[in-house]
């Protein structure tokens, strides 16, 4: 009973935080247009200093660890394989398969991942979070491009390919998570009054984000084809860990950057899935019933894999 009750400590908070963000939402306190103003300012502006901060203040050969970045990696493309195996094999249209395939692997490691993982293993976890996701962000990123553009590679007239591989070069994640990196790794020096700044902006990251994604919450978008939908959240959210867990044990990984590797891992399908769909002519309709039944599966889902990793003491 009491490893259930230090596991509702950790899971609750996160999704009571996102509730209130569609409480207040349905409540008129939030509109869309506030709603996009903060998803937007959280994306360029917010993460970006969070992950530069923890990044460039931490000891990078200490927080750094290979074989958790290359088999987190490896989990990636073994969850695109099996999705769009699947979705082949199954005969989905051109436009469904991307939009499964996508959601099936790439997860909202920057809103949620983060957020457990801070919950779960304090101010440590998220650095060694932010390090690991730092790495992941492109990984995922390609990995989604190639899920949306191959299987309607034969109409595809290059212009939507060379906009996302601009996007990915040019994303506000990656660059901060460079930086920080580079940072960290030749000791840099950061002035106290401008770590200090950067501390208050990073602490108000993570509970913004959460209020954004339930302000963004809509059942309306719990449409369309729920039974691909269901299929797509059950890779995304137990198939992922269940595969990154193993490929992590093998390569090495132990303690909490194997508890770590998992909860992001675990995270439900991000809402960038959803509007890289829409640009890109694939299924949209399809990529928001996994976003919304993914975020809603992921409350039961964190639960049993945090009982499941503190049970193996991680």
């Amino acid at each position: 009973m009491t490893l259930f009750f230090e596991t509702i400590r950790i899971v609750l908070p996160v999704f009571l935080v996102i509730g209130l963000g569609y409480l207040l939402r349905r409540l008129g306190l939030f509109d869309d247009a506030f709603t996009r103003q903060t998803n937007r300012l959280v994306y360029l502006v917010f993460l970006p200093i969070l992950l530069f901060y923890k990044i460039s203040q931490a000891d990078f050969v200490t927080y750094f660890n290979g074989p958790l970045v290359i088999g987190s990696s490896l989990a990636i493309a073994c969850l695109f394989s099996i999705s769009y195996a699947y979705g082949y094999l199954r005969k989905y249209p051109p436009a469904s398969l991307g939009s499964f395939c996508q959601g099936s692997f790439r997860g909202n490691l920057a809103y949620v991942g983060l957020a457990l993982c801070l919950n779960a293993y304090g101010e440590s976890g998220l650095t060694r979070a932010s390090i690991l996701m730092g790495f992941l962000v492109p990984v995922l990123n390609f990995f989604a491009i190639i899920a949306l553009i191959l299987p309607q590679r034969k109409s595809d007239s290059g212009g939507p390919k060379q906009n996302w591989l601009r996007e990915i070069l040019l994303n506000p994640l990656i660059l901060a998570s460079f930086i920080g990196i580079v940072w960290s790794y030749f000791r840099l020096p950061v002035p106290i009054i401008i770590k200090s700044s950067l501390g208050i902006v990073a602490g108000l990251t993570l509970p913004l984000a959460l209020l954004a994604i339930g302000g963004s919450f809509s059942l309306q978008r719990l449409k369309g084809d729920l039974k691909s939908a269901s299929i797509a959240t059950f890779f995304k959210l137990l198939g992922m860990p269940l595969v990154a867990g193993l490929l992590l044990i093998a390569a090495g990984v132990q303690g909490v950057d194997l508890g770590i590797g998992i909860l992001l891992a675990g995270t439900p399908a991000a809402t960038a899935t959803y509007i890289m769909a829409h640009q890109m002519k694939a299924d949209a309709e399809l990529a928001g019933s996994i976003v919304m039944l993914s975020t809603l599966a992921s409350a039961v889902s964190y639960t049993l894999l945090l009982i499941l990793l503190r049970h193996n003491g991680l």
